[in-house]
C-alpha cells in the first residue's frame, strides 16, 4: 500500500494528464452532441 503511494505522488503528473484528455474528450464529444441536436432543431438550418 505505501509503495502505490509512493509512485502516485512520484508519478501523478503522468496519471493526471492522460485522464485529462480523456475527460476533456468525453467532454467534447457530448458538447458537439448538443450542438448538433440544436442545429437539427434550429430554423436557421432550413
Amino acid at each position: 500500500m505505501v509503495k502505490l503511494l509512493q509512485i502516485v505522488r512520484d508519478h501523478w503528473v503522468h496519471i493526471l494528464v492522460p485522464m485529462g484528455f480523456v475527460i476533456g474528450c468525453y467532454l467534447d464529444r457530448k458538447n458537439d452532441e448538443k450542438l448538433t441536436a440544436f442545429r437539427n432543431k434550429s430554423m436557421l438550418y432550413r
